[in-house]
């Protein structure tokens, strides 16, 4: 009898601006995140500096991270930023079936991270 196969890491993506305050104090909730799930990827992406890379994603609430699982995008949405808030999310999307209403442009940002280099 065969185990099942272990789900692929997820891909965390914090999308912010440079000028918003929020997201500047959010660096260091990403950082800690960061350093509890090493097999994960982390990304922040500035909307703006990288706008190429958003492309016509909308992002209107300040942060809103992207979460996907290879190809399946699981969560896209803004969150209080706040550590504890983050980590029951995440804990909950590490086996989360993905969204089956995903947008588009939220599908696209996710092939075009999985893809970056950055």
């Amino acid at each position: 009898m065969s185990s099942p196969a272990t789900p692929a890491p997820l891909l965390v993506a914090c999308l912010c601006a440079a000028w918003c305050r929020v997201c500047e104090g959010y660096h260091e909730v990403f950082a800690q995140l960061r350093q509890q799930h090493p097999d994960w990827r982390f990304l922040w992406v500035d909307i703006e500096d990288d706008a190429e890379l958003v492309d016509d994603l909308e992002v209107e609430t300040f942060p809103t991270l992207l979460v996907g699982r290879g190809a399946e995008l699981l969560f896209l949405g803004p969150v209080t930023p706040e550590l504890a808030t983050v980590q029951r999310l995440l804990a909950a999307l590490e086996t989360a079936p993905p969204q089956t209403q995903a947008s588009p442009a939220g599908r696209a940002l996710l092939a075009r991270l999985q893809q970056s280099c950055c």
